[in-house]
Parts: C-alpha cells; sequence; structure tokens
C-alpha cells in the first residue's frame, strides 16, 4: 500500500516556561523531521506571538504524509528575543533564542487519533524526565484538499455511426481535462463494448481532482475499438461537469460533432445520455484511520529446508552474531513498524509454517512456541522468530493455505463484531 497526502499542521501549546523578567516568554515553534541518518530537516515556523504562554499559532505547518514510512518529528519551542521582533520568522537565528522546549512523535500518531491531535509533554534538551515542567505542545494534523466532491455517471450513446465493415462498432468513451496550457490530458475511459451503436456503459466515478472544477471543460470522445491500437473516432463533444449534470435533470441527449478538416464542426446523429448523476463525499485514507479503523499486522515465517541450515551463513535464516539483519528479519522490521501504529493493541498474530514442530511437520503454528498466537510488538515477533529457529526443524514443502485459512478465520471474526479492521498478512 502506498498513500502520500499533503497535511497542514496546526500548533498550540500550554503552560510554558516564562524566561522574561517583565513580561512573559514570546514563544514561536519550529518543527523537523529526523531522517534516516539521525539529522534534523526543518519543515516550517510559526509566528511569534508576544507575551503569551499559552501560545496558539494561526500559521500552518504543511507536511507531505506518506504512510509507508515511518516519519519521526521533532518539535522545539523558543522564545524570541525583542530586539529581532521586526525580522521575518525565516531570518532568525535560532542559536540566538532562548529554548523552552522539545516534544517528538511520529505522524502516524497523530493521523490515527480520533479527532487527528495529539497532546505532547514538552521536555529539555536531554530528553524527559528531571523536575521541571516544560508544559505541553498539542499537534492537529488536517489534510490539505481541494474539494472531497466527487461524481459517479452512468452514460450512454444513441444512434451511433458505424466504423466496422461486417459488423457494428465497439464503442468506449474517453474523456480529457484542459489544462493551463491549453492541452487536453485523459482522466479516464470506460470498457469497450462489443458490436453495438447505443452502448450504455458502467457507471464512471471523477474525483474533483480529475475534473478540476464542475465548470472545466472537458473533451468527451467516443472511439471505435480495434485491437491493433489504431481506434477510430466516432465524433465528440465538449461538455462541463455542470452541463453534464444539466443534461441528467433535463433528461435531453448532447449530439455529437466530428471535427472537419477545414476547423468546422459536424452536427452527427449520435447523441450522449447521462442516465445517472450523483454527487458524492469523497473519503480519503486518513478519513478512516482517524474515525478508528484499525490495520491489524500478521506474519507467517517459511521454514521450509529451501532456506537453508540457519547456522550456515548463506542461509536466509542466518542469525548474524554481528547484528546485521537477515531477509525476514528485515521484512518483519520494515513492515511491522509502520504498520504497528495503526493497531491499538500492538499484539500481533505470528505463525510458523513448513518446519516440524515438536517433532511433528506443521504448515501452521505458534511462532512463540505456546499455545497464544499472539506477541507483543515487533520485537515480540523478532525474539519469537529468533527462538523458532532453535526450536523447529526446517522440512517442507511450502503450502501457504494453512496459514491463510487461519488469518482469514481470524479476520472474518473480527468483522462479525462490527469491528472495523483491515487485516495484512505478511508472508
Amino acid at each position: 500500500m502506498f498513500f502520500k497526502c499533503a497535511l497542514q499542521l496546526s500548533l498550540s501549546a500550554s503552560n510554558l516556561r516564562n524566561l522574561d523578567i517583565l513580561s512573559k516568554s514570546d514563544p514561536m515553534a519550529v518543527l523537523y523531521v529526523k531522517k534516516m541518518d539521525g539529522t534534523l530537516e526543518e519543515l516550517g515556523r510559526t509566528e511569534v506571538i508576544l507575551n503569551c504562554l499559552n501560545p496558539t499559532w494561526i500559521e500552518k505547518i504543511n507536511v507531505c504524509y506518506q504512510f509507508e514510512i515511518v516519519q519521526n518529528l521533532v518539535f522545539h519551542v523558543y522564545d524570541v528575543d525583542t530586539k529581532y521582533y521586526n525580522m521575518s520568522v525565516k531570518a532568525l537565528k535560532l542559536n540566538e533564542q532562548d529554548f523552552l522546549g522539545e516534544a517528538t512523535c511520529v505522524l502516524s500518531e497523530i493521523v490515527t487519533k480520533r479527532n487527528q491531535s495529539l497532546t505532547l509533554n514538552l521536555h529539555g534538551k536531554n530528553g524527559p524526565g528531571g523536575s521541571k515542567n516544560f508544559g505541553t505542545l498539542t499537534v492537529h494534523a488536517e489534510e490539505s484538499c481541494l474539494s472531497r466532491m466527487a461524481v459517479e455517471m452512468k452514460l450512454r450513446c444513441s444512434q451511433l455511426g458505424n466504423k466496422d465493415m461486417f459488423s457494428k462498432s465497439d464503442p468506449f468513451l474517453r474523456i480529457s481535462r484542459l489544462t493551463e496550457s491549453g492541452k487536453y490530458v485523459p482522466i479516464c475511459k470506460t470498457e469497450v463494448i462489443n458490436n453495438n451503436l447505443n452502448p450504455v456503459w458502467r457507471p464512471l466515478y471523477l474525483s474533483m481532482q480529475q475534473f478540476g472544477s464542475k465548470d472545466n471543460p472537458l473533451l468527451i470522445e467516443c472511439f471505435n475499438f480495434n485491437s491493433n491500437g489504431n481506434h477510430v473516432l466516432i465524433g465528440q463533444l465538449h461538455k462541463s461537469v455542470s452541463e453534464l449534470e444539466k443534461l441528467h435533470k433535463e433528461r435531453s441527449g448532447a449530439n455529437l460533432v466530428f471535427p472537419t478538416h477545414r476547423g468546422q464542426e459536424k452536427v452527427l446523429k449520435g447523441q450522449l445520455f447521462v442516465d445517472q448523476f450523483i454527487g458524492k463525499e469523497q473519503f480519503s485514507f486518513l478519513d478512516y484511520i482517524s474515525s478508528g479503523f484499525e490495520l491489524n499486522f500478521m506474519v507467517a515465517v517459511d521454514f521450509t529446508a529451501s532456506n537453508g541450515t540457519p547456522r550456515n551463513q548463506d542461509s536466509l535464516h542466518y542469525i548474524d552474531p554481528s547484528g546485521r539483519l537477515n531477509s525476514y528479519q528485515k521484512a518483519i522490521i520494515e513492515a511491522g513498524e509502520v504498520i504497528q501504529f495503526y493497531d491499538s493493541d500492538r499484539r500481533f498474530p505470528a505463525w510458523g509454517f513448513g518446519g516440524r514442530y515438536g517433532g511433528t511437520l506443521s504448515h501452521c503454528f505458534n511462532l512463540n512456541g505456546t499455545n497464544a498466537y499472539e506477541v507483543e510488538g515487533v520485537q515480540g515477533i523478532m525474539a519469537a522468530y529468533a527462538n523458532a529457529l532453535h526450536t523447529v526443524t526446517l522440512a517442507g514443502p511450502t503450502l501457504f493455505g494453512p496459514v491463510i485459512n487461519t488469518a482469514a478465520q481470524l479476520a472474518s471474526q473480527a468483522t462479525s463484531n462490527d469491528i472495523t479492521k483491515y487485516f495484512v498478512l505478511l508472508i
């Protein structure tokens, strides 16, 4: 799964330390993302709020949320010296300001909250702990979206011109949007309906991101499909989404036209009709996550002999004393560390298959060697896997069925209890 979207983070703080003698602190917040090498990359700054220990900053900070990456955020709050008030916040040298506190979190922790707000305790540069109270920082995330509007349309044509010699045309529609450069860019197309001059296509679903606005001109072209890719234009017309909605309300058709060499258009008998037009609100991945939808992580490890004896360095199951991860450990870490933030209890089912467990060949056994199939967190999976390498004998053959059936049974039990969960099985 790959998902990206633009977020705006709003920040507020409570009970900040007062570092000014004759007035209150003048706080500003700075947001960083911690990169893989541990360095901090600045993403943005708020404005400075004068004489306030409980600020609510107006300036939003933009962040690109990526589902498949663990995005570690670091927040710093500073008291800005009065002599810098007339400077742009981007020009401020942070080492010349007084440090008020730091907070850290993972972006996933914010977006999984039901109100997409997370309150963090501020602490000193040496990390959490100590007797000092640095106050709290609250972060609220909102998805940056032009519009959630989408439309579902059911289109049909009548009396199309026939472009085939020994049968009827095989028509399909292609819809394109006019860009700022004056060119049309395809945004969707229908399926092909064979041998039919009065086709009715399956409903089309278009989002505002695709068509731009309801008044943006769309080019709707009807082609006769050819398997060699040289599709023949039957006719076309220009209509906006608003005009298509009007056709639906009036239950009228619009004539297709055919462009001529002289730049003119020949009006055709064939017409386009909009039999269904439904405006819909489009929900994003974050809407589901923030409303309580959970992702549940499950792992099944292959213990067939084709992996090689774990004691040998060329084995996929080799545990390197230097700490270098083998292929299985890498997969568990990379998938588990992302998904764990979307599972409230962070208890993960973990199985093995294709090995002799307790002397008996099994294609689905609990990885931790007990009657409980769940382990605690990603580290629990890692520990159970490492222990199983000492207790399980590699065998075969490779059969996925028992593990998939067990996972499917768990998923079906969850849906029967009206719990909104999505299960991810890593084999």
